[in-house]
């Protein structure tokens, strides 16, 4: 079975971005005063507790914003094989940014590359990023062209990756999350790039905010800390990190697929969605483009792509990731094409037990300190290891100032 996913930002109501408007302003420069003390911010004669003024986000590369809200999730035809394992059921889900398009080909294999580069004294590193390519075998279907050349011949570039499995998925994300946040500091002459990086000097993004990761260092942002005079690293709270990303939950993907923002009026809805179109038919109504197919499906038994000079579909299996019409919120290829990936695990019936807001199936709770409080020192790879909270932890009231991370 062809698998791809797509990628989405960790964050409540969209993705953060670079501040346009300064870092923060000095002594007397409208830096503004806390509410609730009085004490003036970004004052060196304060203690310096910096607050960035008039930050505004902005999306990450290739990411589409998702205006969030309320919708019944769940089956939308007769179940007909009586699973009940899709009931429809009311949710909310809040802002977030989501791939414009599935993961190509050129996009993997750009990952690829990175990893043979940085990781060339990893084999298994190396090999645990590679596609299954033989996923395309059959042994009663002649599909071996796909298996030699449909990752790397660049007549596929722009077509969606596939093999791929979940932890592969989940990996990429982490790798994007570093190539994007070290891409923002290059950028912004905080760090040099490095071209010659290898194993644990590879950037990772928790390396640097925890302090571990000083080898590349070109400049430091100007302290207001008069104990630190000297300067400062870039810190989260500076806005010009941005989050970690993620694969979308099954309810975020759901709501983006459907695109019901183009069916509602004045808070309502007028048309509920069986596809990422309205209708309840695969073909587009349009005078102009009457009959085409809106998706790449298949069409019935032993018709992938329909008759020769009149072809409404003209991809046999996947298709380019810009294929056909976007949806209301300008994603493509949310119906058909290749099987997606999202961040749930598949329980059969945990739809009557998640949250109404940001339903979720999989939650295990990490963190990056030890037992004695102490946060992980960087792997061989560059990465912050996490660990697992025991439940006598989560138990254990004194734990809980210990910023525990949620790993999805």
């Amino acid at each position: 079975m062809s698998l791809k996913y797509r990628i989405l930002l960790l964050a409540a109501a969209g993705v953060f971005g670079l501040n346009s408007c300064g870092l923060f302003g000095g002594k007397g420069g409208g830096s503004g005063a806390s509410e609730k003390t009085g004490w003036e911010y970004n004052s060196p004669d304060n203690g310096g507790f910096e607050v960035v003024q008039n930050w505004k986000p902005e999306a990450g590369p290739g990411l589409v914003f998702i205006e969030g809200g309320t919708f019944t999730m769940g089956r939308v035809e007769q179940d007909v094989m009586y699973d009940w394992n899709a009931k429809p059921r009311r949710v909310t889900v809040t802002s977030f940014y989501m791939d414009e398009t599935e993961i190509s080909n050129v996009d993997w294999r750009e990952y690829v590359h990175w990893i043979k580069r940085v990781y060339s004294t990893y084999p298994q590193v190396v090999k645990n990023a590679l596609p299954d390519t033989l996923v395309w075998r059959s042994p009663l279907g002649y599909n071996e062209p796909f298996v030699t050349d449909y990752f790397r011949h660049p007549a596929y570039n722009d077509y969606p990756v596939v093999g791929v499995n979940w932890l592969q998925a989940n990996d990429y994300c982490i790798w994007r999350t570093d190539r994007v946040n070290e891409r923002l500091l290059v950028d912004k002459g905080i760090i040099e790039f490095d071209l010659a990086q290898k194993g644990s000097d590879a950037f990772s993004t928790e390396a640097y905010l925890s302090g571990q990761y000083d080898a590349r260092v070109k400049k430091l942002l100007p302290s207001l800390d008069p104990e630190k005079p000297e300067g400062r690293h870039v810190r989260f709270e500076d806005g010009i990190l941005l989050p970690k990303y993620r694969l979308p939950t099954e309810a975020e993907w759901e709501f983006a697929a459907s695109g019901l923002v183009g069916n509602t009026y004045d808070e309502r809805m007028v048309e509920r969605r069986i596809y990422p179109w309205n209708g309840h038919n695969v073909r587009n109504p349009e005078s102009k483009v009457r009959g085409q197919m809106m998706a790449n499906f298949v069409r019935g038994r032993g018709d992938y792509m329909g008759l020769a000079g009149n072809l409404n579909d003209e991809n046999t299996f996947p298709g380019p990731v810009k294929s056909y019409w976007p949806n209301d919120y300008g994603l493509y290829c949310m119906a058909g094409n290749v099987n997606e990936w999202v961040l749930d695990v598949y329980r059969p019936l945990s739809f009557e037990d998640v949250d109404e807001v940001r339903p979720f199936r999989g939650n295990v709770f990490k963190t990056p300190y030890d037992l004695d409080g102490n946060y992980a020192k960087k792997d061989s790879l560059g990465r912050i290891p996490y660990r697992e909270v025991t439940e006598e932890e989560a138990a254990n009231r004194q734990n809980y100032n210990k910023s525990y991370y949620i790993n999805y």
